[in-house]
Parts: structure tokens; C-alpha cells; sequence
């Protein structure tokens, strides 16, 4: 009977030990669940933020090469507005050197004959105004070209500074870009750490848990057993104390073109809007009608799309889509006045006019700075999606 006593008493020490350690640990492991649910919160936020930034500079990476591209575009056109350029200067120039030395030759006497040849006065002052006339062509064609050939080259030096701070632009988003991915992958293993501490600890706490129990459970039935003793009774029942915990811990489950003019529907457009759609087309294609009513079409498909502003000026203005709006082209443009056919081509389109060729298209490049498919028309490049 004392052996028994004995048992049982220290049963039940070994219960209140068991007990004591398990309540002593629970609240420290409590306060680090606690810390480390907090820090993965914080991490989630921040990584969900850092995802967001991502995706705004990718944006802005797509607007500053979409700059570069048709900076691009136009600095190849200038270069070969520039070429055509001097050749035409140069063949001026031949033609009064051709003129300079047949009249060195010659002298003056064919201008004399002709003068002293006149019938009249009236005849006289006639054939000097001629003779001053040709004078006054030859030089003013080499000024025009000369001043030809001086805003084109003044276009191109802008047009290439404009390049280099577009791609300077392009580095810089770059370089942002690099940096958040960086700190997105840093704070990403940051949360993996703490994410795996978390459930390590959970798992830890289940096991302490799954123990108690068990030690429990153990403890109960040994008292029972101990109380069935002292008390005389020696029956055999059988005891499920073994399988407490269950045992469902396993793992869960599981060339040419068609010129056709189609009416696209008119818009009820004037005003101003008038005049900076008659000055882009000036600015952005050959003044012949088709060229200019192809690039009014892309113009007026993006108005009524719904990815783009919903106003002729709006989408002429839109940031980083027509290169004369920043290159100040445009504006040089509507202080001068745009053309007569620019006009008429506005007016045309704003009446629904569309060039069936491009009527799917909303974007356009100079053709000879791109290899993109597209419809060709007075040297631009038609396509439907960048």
C-alpha cells in the first residue's frame, strides 16, 4: 500500500513539474508569435508598396523609349531633309558659278546689247528690271538655302540634345528601377525568414501543446489506474489512452495602300482644337492630301478611343507622344499660321474622313528610322499598337 502511495505521488509530482515547465515557456513563445506576425505584416506592406512603385516606373521606362524612338524617327528625317538640303544648294550653286563665268566671259556687252536694243524708254526699263531680276533670284535662292540649311541643322543639333536627355531620362528610371527590385528582393527574403520562424515556432507550440496533452491525459490515467488499485478493484478494462492525440497528423492533399475615304463619323470640333490639328499635320506629314489625312486619321482614331484623352488638342498634347509639341515645332507652327491644305485635311477629318489604309492604325514613325510592319505613306510608317 505505501509502494503504491508512492507511485502515485510521484505521478502526480512529475504531472505538476510537466505542468509548470509547459505554463512557463507559453508566454514567451506567445510574445515572439506576436513580434514576428507584426514584422511580417510590416514586410507584406512594405513589399505590396515596392510592387506598386515597380510598376509605376515601368511606366514611365515605356513613355521615356517611346520618346526615344521618335526622337529617333525625326532625327533621321532631319538628316535627310539635310541632305536634300545641300544638294539643292549645291546644284544652285553650280547654276551661278555656270552663270558667274559665262558672264565673266562674255562680259557685259550681252546685258549692254540687250539695254542699248530697246525701243523705248518704257522697253529699256523693262529689260534692266529683267536683267536686275536675275540678280536678285540667284541671290536670294542661295540665301533661302542657306537658311535652309541652317534651321535644319539648328533642328537637328535639338533634336539630338533632346535624344541625349531622353536617354539620360531612360538610365535614370533605370537605375530606379534596379534599386527597388533590390530592395523588393532584400525585404522578400527578410519575410521568407520571418514567415519561416513564424511556422517554426507555431510548430514548435503545437508539439508543446500535443505534449501537455498527452502528459495529461497520462497523468489522469494513471490516477484512475492508482484509484482502481487502492480501491480493490482489479478489473481488466481495456484503456484507450494510447491514442488520444488521434492520428490524423499526416500531410494534407493536394508598298502600296488602299486610298480609299471612308467616313468614320463626323465630330462636332473647332475652335482652337481646329487650329492645332491643321498645324500638326504641317508638322507631321508631306503636304500632300493622303499623307496629311493618314496621320489626321491615327489622330482622330485615338479621340474616340477610350485609351486615349478624348479631345483633339488633349491627344496632340499628350505627354511624350508627338515630337513637335517638345521639340517647339508646333507652336513655332501655330504662331505662323499652318497651311491651307492643312486645314481642309482637319476640316475633312473632324467631318469623318478617314484614309481606309490607316483606319486601324494609332500609331506612326518615320519609315526610314524604323523596320516595324506597318503601311508606308509620304514617308511615314502606320501601325496599330506600339
Amino acid at each position: 500500500m505505501k509502494l503504491r502511495s508512492k507511485r502515485r505521488g510521484h505521478a502526480l509530482l512529475a504531472l505538476f513539474c510537466s505542468l509548470v515547465f509547459l505554463f512557463s515557456v507559453f508566454p514567451v513563445y506567445a510574445e515572439d508569435q506576436k513580434s514576428l506576425e507584426s514584422k511580417t505584416s510590416d514586410l507584406q506592406e512594405q513589399l505590396a508598396g515596392i510592387n506598386q512603385d515597380l510598376l509605376s516606373i515601368s511606366d514611365k521606362i515605356s513613355t521615356a523609349e517611346m520618346q526615344v524612338e521618335i526622337t529617333n524617327g525625326e532625327i533621321q528625317r532631319t538628316k535627310d531633309s539635310l541632305a536634300e538640303a545641300k544638294a539643292n544648294e549645291a546644284r544652285q550653286y553650280d547654276d551661278m558659278k555656270t552663270r558667274i563665268k559665262y558672264m565673266y566671259e562674255t562680259g557685259n556687252a550681252t546685258l549692254l546689247e540687250m539695254l542699248f536694243s530697246a525701243e523705248n524708254m518704257t522697253d529699256f526699263l523693262n529689260k534692266a528690271d529683267f536683267i536686275q531680276n536675275i540678280s536678285n533670284y540667284d541671290r536670294d535662292m542661295l540665301v533661302q538655302l542657306q537658311k535652309t540649311r541652317k534651321e535644319i541643322n539648328d533642328k537637328k543639333e535639338t533634336l539630338e540634345d533632346q535624344q541625349t536627355s531622353l536617354v539620360k531620362i531612360q538610365k535614370d528610371l533605370e537605375k530606379q528601377q534596379d534599386e527597388l527590385e533590390q530592395k523588393a528582393k532584400e525585404t522578400s527574403t527578410d519575410l521568407e525568414t520571418y514567415q519561416a520562424q513564424l511556422a517554426q515556432l507555431r510548430a514548435e507550440e503545437a508539439a508543446k501543446a500535443k505534449a501537455k496533452a498527452e502528459a495529461e491525459a497520462k497523468a489522469k490515467a494513471e490516477a484512475e489506474a492508482n484509484a482502481n488499485i487502492s480501491g480493490g478493484n482489479h478489473s481488466g478494462g481495456g484503456s484507450n489512452s494510447g491514442n488520444t492525440d488521434g492520428g490524423n497528423s499526416g500531410g494534407g492533399s493536394g508598298g502600296g495602300y488602299d486610298d480609299t475615304v471612308v467616313n468614320g463619323g463626323a465630330s462636332n470640333i473647332g475652335g482652337s482644337d481646329l487650329d492645332v490639328f491643321a498645324a500638326i499635320l504641317d508638322c507631321e506629314a508631306m503636304h500632300d492630301y493622303n499623307s496629311m489625312l493618314a496621320v489626321a486619321t491615327v489622330i482622330m482614331n485615338r479621340v474616340n478611343s477610350p485609351i486615349f484623352p478624348n479631345s483633339i488638342t488633349d491627344v496632340v498634347y499628350a505627354s511624350g507622344q508627338f515630337e513637335p509639341v517638345w521639340s517647339g515645332r508646333l507652336d513655332s507652327v501655330l504662331s505662323s499660321g499652318p497651311s491651307s491644305l492643312a486645314y481642309n485635311v482637319a476640316q475633312d477629318a473632324i467631318n469623318g474622313a478617314r484614309l481606309a489604309a490607316v483606319q486601324d492604325c494609332y500609331y506612326f514613325l518615320y519609315a526610314g528610322a524604323t523596320d516595324r510592319p506597318g503601311v508606308n505613306i509620304g514617308n511615314n510608317l502606320f501601325f496599330q499598337s506600339w
